[in-house]
């Protein structure tokens, strides 16, 4: 178990960082499943084969009808009573993973816990327990659990965070005992999953501001972040640092996930990084199906993380309006799963979704387009809970649709199922902490905006993105 969830992460990270290079790692020991081709009957000779060059599946795209810029410059839609009664049950699961996967003494999460029955995992990750801090606010919220109890809770996690666990310049290990917080399978120091943390931590101090004990601890752990260090002689920051190995020779120098991440450390109050480290980052342009945007060649939730708590609505910078910019990345990839449907006749307007996951040959990070990672069929329901701020309709109706066909199959105590496989009625069974959250925040975001909100209220990142050169977006205004 241990060697699998460093792989997990691992490979995430790489994906995300070799995007210019286009999957300069390859991925090889990642297994693919095959399905029998039809072989011809014993003593008769085989049919003769036509070869035929396979059409691209960005020319196949464009056969799907599609108004360029139609999906782009919209504003969130409202959502139906079916929907908001889903995402109400989908957001009370949730919040129940990181409050019951948390231990009660540190308030660490645990990265992956099981659908069904007691975990004696001792493994927590930092990215998980940012993604609970965060789903804590919303349960208070929603009333899901009592006020005092996520408050305490919380005041709890802040407080072993910041005595005892082990850091770096303030950057924390990916993977902590989840008792003792001690350092595990010799993880390295985060950048991005400490800012990940971060995000939660932050959320928690706007939303419990009257908890003065809660805004000094949140306070003092950003301070703390040494984000200068992490910079390494560079512009753009490390991926992370060992005692063993210093750093990591692999930076966020390609667009992935971390633009929250870069306004946290440009917008610091100490050791913040300059504002040039924002436009270091390489921001290579992909087209499919007609539609262009900005993006690596990794994984969906590149798209979906940067979101989560930061604000990018109407507004864009030098480079784009990224909220936009995630609008069409999520429908390119809408239409690249309707193109697998040649192959996984299942994939359709009703299903469909791909992100980094379980599946039934282990932890895959796989999506497209272009296609990469050994695509077997899998649907992972955060690929659409994660994205439903950018296509409300077509991705809520995706959730609707798996709750109705799978039932318990895919709907579990805490929510969908990470990934399931239809051909072979595999469905994972484990949850995974930060699939599960993306989902339960942007459910939120979906329904009232609360994460944006109390994020944005710490002036550290609007700061930041004055700094970078954000401004209203006058495309936009005038599009609507």
């Amino acid at each position: 178990m241990k060697d699998k969830n460093v792989t997990r992460r691992d490979l995430i990270r790489r994906v995300g960082a070799s995007a210019a290079a286009g999957l300069a790692f390859g991925i090889p020991a990642l297994a693919q499943t095959q399905y029998p081709s039809q072989a011809p009957t014993p003593n008769q000779p085989a049919p003769p084969v036509e070869e035929k060059t396979p059409t691209p599946e960005s020319v196949v795209a464009k056969k799907y009808p599609h108004l360029p810029g139609q999906f782009i410059n919209r504003p969130l839609t409202q959502i139906s009573n079916v929907v908001d009664l889903l995402l109400d049950d989908m957001e009370g699961r949730g919040v129940a993973y990181f409050y019951e996967q948390a231990h009660p003494q540190t308030g660490l999460v645990r990265d992956h816990a099981p659908t069904v029955g007691r975990s004696d995992s001792r493994v927590a990750s930092i990215a998980a327990t940012g993604f609970g801090l965060t789903a804590l606010c919303i349960a208070a919220h929603r009333s899901y659990l009592p006020l005092a109890a996520c408050e305490q809770r919380v005041e709890t996690t802040l407080a072993f965070l910041l005595e005892e666990c082990p850091h770096v310049h303030g950057f924390l290990y990916h993977f902590l005992d989840i008792e003792s917080g001690e350092r595990l399978f010799g993880s390295e120091l985060s950048s991005i999953d400490t800012s990940l943390l971060l995000c939660g931590i932050l959320t928690c101090r706007k939303f419990f501001e009257g908890n003065l004990r809660i805004q000094a601890l949140a306070t003092t752990l950003y301070e703390r972040v040494d984000w200068h260090w992490m910079l390494n002689g560079s512009d753009t920051l490390s991926m992370g640092w060992t005692p063993e190995n210093g750093f990591i020779k692999y930076r966020w120098d390609v667009y992935a996930e971390m633009l929250t991440m870069l306004l946290m450390a440009i917008g610091a109050p100490r050791n913040a990084v300059p504002a040039r480290s924002w436009n270091a980052v390489h921001r290579p342009i992909v087209e499919f199906g007609g539609i262009e945007y900005i993006s690596g060649v990794a994984p969906l939730f590149i798209h979906q993380y940067a979101h989560a708590w930061c604000d990018f609505r109407n507004l864009r910078d030098t480079h784009a309006n990224y909220f936009v910019n995630s609008i069409a990345a999520t429908r390119a990839h809408q239409l690249f799963c309707l193109t697998l449907g040649r192959q996984f006749p299942w994939m359709d307007q009703n299903l469909w979704g791909i992100t980094a996951s379980e599946s039934p040959t282990g932890y895959r990070v796989w999506g497209g387009p272009p296609k990469f990672g050994g695509i077997d069929g899998t649907i992972v329901p955060c690929a659409a809970g994660g994205s439903l701020i950018f296509l409300p309709s077509e991705c809520a109706h995706v959730l609707l649709s798996i709750r109705q066909t799978y039932g318990e199959k895919a709907w579990t105590r805490y929510g969908f199922v990470d990934a399931f496989q239809p051909q072979s009625n595999w469905f994972a069974e484990d949850q995974l902490g930060i699939d599960l959250g993306i989902s339960v925040l942007m459910a939120e975001n979906l329904r009232t905006g609360f994460v944006w909100n109390y994020f944005m209220r710490n002036m550290e990142i609007p700061n930041a993105m004055q700094m970078v050169g954000f401004r209203p977006d006058s495309d936009i205004s005038e599009a609507l």
